[in-house]
């Protein structure tokens, strides 16, 4: 599968449809789309996704059921990787502290202690793996 998805506009809005409802047909599809194209390029749009990897499809009746082909949150963190590495040299620390360093980004004090959390959990994780390579 093809790591680095440029989507396009209306791409993107078929993509946060089906993560949000899991599955659906074309029509479905076009109901929930703002200004929405014609069936035909509903499914243009939905070949191309395909031919990226990202949407899946099962035969139903005379028709199709489209659904997204990884969970969004994997989608997620592998688009995540890539923006750490691309805009922030692969550093974990850079990207956090650019998200903390911007005013309008509110952490509030469970999410702050959640962050806290998580990162011991990965310094953990990782001292146990140093040591099992040894």
């Amino acid at each position: 599968m093809n790591e680095h998805h440029n989507l396009s506009r209306r791409e993107t809005q078929i993509m946060d449809i089906l993560y949000a409802e899991g599955e659906l047909t074309v029509n479905a599809i076009q109901d929930r789309l703002p200004d929405p194209p014609t069936t035909m390029s509903i499914r243009t749009f939905l070949a191309i996704l395909s031919e990226k990897g990202l949407v899946k499809r099962r035969k139903e009746g005379r028709g199709f059921i489209y659904r997204p082909a990884t969970q969004r949150a994997r989608a997620g963190a592998r688009n995540l990787r890539k923006v750490i590495q691309t805009f922030f040299d692969g550093s974990i620390e850079k990207a956090i502290g650019a998200c903390l360093a911007d005013k309008g980004a509110g952490l509030t004090p469970e999410e702050g202690e959640r962050l806290h959390r998580l990162i011991d959990e990965a310094e953990q994780r990782d001292r146990t793996e140093r040591r099992s390579d040894r």
